[in-house]
């Protein structure tokens, strides 16, 4: 009986302390984005591109590439940290005045990294997986008029 009990506290410990590793250094955590990322769409290409700034905080910037090659910046990103916490933050051209929203950081498991904001209108969480070195998966889930909605994004690297 005692067995079951300190296995359960065990696992409870590695992942709180995986969580805590990437609440404090979100730049190390995060590295895996680095770089220039692409998904081709019917309708053209998406790009997301990652750097390291000097403050330890992730900023990315995500464009839509047409047929034509015409690019359209659709959104600027950061991921950092805000007090204790981990948070990606996003801002979408043309929406929310152009102030940014951000999603706070609340699973680290199996490479899958959730963010979330309640609140937002949609999507309500952003999820980011670790799929090696040269491919990346993103979602973004949550609902909107009262339906469930996601969308997937299978990046490849550049």
């Amino acid at each position: 009986m005692k067995r079951p009990i300190l296995n359960f506290i065990i696992l409870f410990l590695v992942g709180f302390s995986i969580n805590a590793h990437a609440q404090k250094e979100p730049s190390k955590t995060f590295a895996f984005v680095l770089g220039s990322w692409e998904m081709q769409t019917a309708k053209g290409k998406i790009i997301e591109q990652w750097k390291h700034n000097p403050d330890e905080t992730l900023s990315g910037k995500s464009y839509r590439i047409n047929a034509k090659g015409d690019s359209l910046l659709t959104e600027t990103l950061k991921i950092k940290k805000i007090g204790k916490d981990t948070f990606y933050c996003s801002t979408v051209t043309g929406q929310n005045e152009g102030k940014e929203t951000c999603f706070k950081l609340i699973s680290t498991k199996n490479k899958i990294y959730v963010f979330e904001d309640k609140t937002h209108d949609f999507p309500q969480r952003i999820i980011y997986q670790n799929q090696g070195k040269n491919d990346l998966l993103a979602w973004i889930e949550g609902e909107l008029n009262g339906k469930s909605r996601k969308s997937e994004f299978r990046y490849k690297r550049q």
